[in-house]
This record gives C-alpha cells, sequence and structure tokens, in this order.
C-alpha cells in the first residue's frame, strides 16, 4: 500500500513537473527566449541575481526538448555571463538536462524516447543499442565531441542496459570539453562576423 502511494506521488510530481515544463516551453517560444540572444538576455535581466539559476533552467530544458537549438543557450551563457561563469552554467544545465533525458528514457521506455525524438531519428540510431559495450565507448566519444547529436544520445543511452552511475560519470567527464569546443567555436564565429560586418 505505502509503494503504490509513493507511487501515485512520484507520478504526480512527474506530470507537474512536465507540465511545468511545457508552459515554459510554451512561453520561451512565445518570446523566443530559445532562439534569440538578445531575447534570452533581456529575459535574464529581469531575474538579477536569480539570472544564473533561470539560465541553467533554460539550459535544462533544451536538453530534455532535443527540438530546441542548444546553440542560442551556449553561446548566450558565454556572452551573457562571461568565459568563466558562462561555461559553468552551461555545464551544470546541460548535464541536469542530460541525466533527465536518460532518466526519463528509462523510466518511459522506446514508446516515449520515439515521440521525444521522432521517428526518423530513432530509426537512425536504434541500431547503436545492440553494440553493448561498443556503444558505451561510441556514447562517451559522441558526448566529448560538440557535433555529435548528444542530446538525443542520452535518450537512447537509456533505453540499453547503462545504469545511472556510467552514465553520469561519461556525462561529467566528457560534457566539459565539447562544451568548452563548442562555445569556443560560437564565439569565435560571432566576433569573426562583428569584424567582417
Amino acid at each position: 500500500m505505502e509503494k503504490q502511494k509513493t507511487a501515485i506521488y512520484l507520478n504526480l510530481c512527474t506530470l507537474a513537473g512536465l507540465m511545468g515544463m511545457a508552459w515554459f516551453i510554451w512561453y520561451g517560444i512565445q518570446n523566443q527566449i530559445f532562439v534569440s540572444q538578445e531575447a534570452l538576455e533581456a529575459f535574464l535581466g529581469r531575474f538579477g541575481m536569480f539570472a544564473p539559476l533561470c539560465f541553467i533552467l533554460i539550459q535544462t530544458v533544451q536538453v530534455v526538448i532535443p527540438i530546441l537549438p542548444g546553440a542560442i543557450g551556449c553561446l548566450g551563457g558565454v556572452l551573457i555571463f562571461g568565459p568563466v561563469w558562462g561555461f559553468v552554467y552551461n555545464y551544470i544545465g546541460i548535464s541536469i538536462g542530460s541525466i533527465l533525458a536518460f532518466l526519463l528514457s528509462k523510466y518511459y521506455g522506446k514508446p516515449f524516447v520515439r515521440g521525444i525524438i521522432g521517428d526518423k531519428n530513432y530509426d537512425k540510431y536504434i541500431g547503436w543499442l545492440n553494440k553493448g559495450k561498443a556503444f558505451d565507448k561510441a556514447f562517451a566519444l559522441a558526448i566529448f565531441f560538440p557535433v555529435a547529436p548528444d542530446d538525443l544520445l542520452c535518450y537512447m543511452a537509456g533505453l540499453t542496459q547503462m545504469s545511472l552511475r556510467k552514465f553520469a560519470t561519461i556525462i561529467f567527464l566528457g560534457k566539459p570539453g565539447s562544451i568548452f569546443l563548442y562555445s569556443l567555436g560560437l564565439t569565435g564565429i560571432m566576433e569573426l562576423l562583428k569584424y567582417l560586418f
């Protein structure tokens, strides 16, 4: 009986969290905070000392809902908070989002993952799951390099036998490199564009 009550509470919390996230995504899309660095900066400016927490939430959401462009967040973090704190906030938000995606995948399974990442992406990466330890190695490499679709792969990893501890270790060790390279590359491109135009 106690286990049933706990399960109900957990499901209610999950539902409330998903509803809150859905509202935040709707609000973000309406106000273009996921696609415009200027809109993101203006939005965060309203929160004063709580702006870093809000930014971490935005970065968490953009991983859990992989249709949102992560480039804006990474670049925005560096431009708004500077290279050091921008990197730190990106790292925290993206790591939390990656772990949430993994846990959601573990809990809800293949139909949920297919619904989140779409049939095309699901069919493209489902073959990776049969590679066993080779998947783990490929996943670790993909997390390190910024060009891989790592948000999608976090969902796919949740469908394997990979433990949360192993997944979190890969994320915590691999993400700094990819975030650094991604942020450095985007910042360099932005500086080049400013110089040219």
